[in-house]
């Protein structure tokens, strides 16, 4: 599972992140979508932690905190939704 960090600077980096979430723990793997057209970063970000414990304290302490301007949000990363066909056409 990963936790979703919403509301960020757009001036963050995964070091930043790396190192603020490694004050709870573990950090696995941080992701930071950027936009394809500006190549800026999107303003949200996920991150893997090694342990759900530590995933836990993690959202418990950051969620609201501010952090280079800005408050945060943090909390568990919904699934992906699959992105299927929704034409009105089907086979009979």
């Amino acid at each position: 599972m990963s936790i979703y960090v919403g509301n960020l600077s757009y001036e963050v980096m995964q070091d930043n992140l790396s190192e603020i979430f490694a004050e709870h723990g573990t950090v696995k793997r941080v992701q930071l979508p950027t936009d394809r057209e500006t190549g800026r970063v999107r303003g949200f970000a996920f991150v893997e932690m090694a342990t759900e414990a530590e995933e836990e304290a993690a959202i418990e302490a950051l969620n609201g905190a501010e952090w280079m301007g800005r408050d945060l949000t943090v909390n568990k990363a919904k699934p992906r939704e699959e992105k299927g066909s929704s034409g009105g056409y089907s086979r009979r």
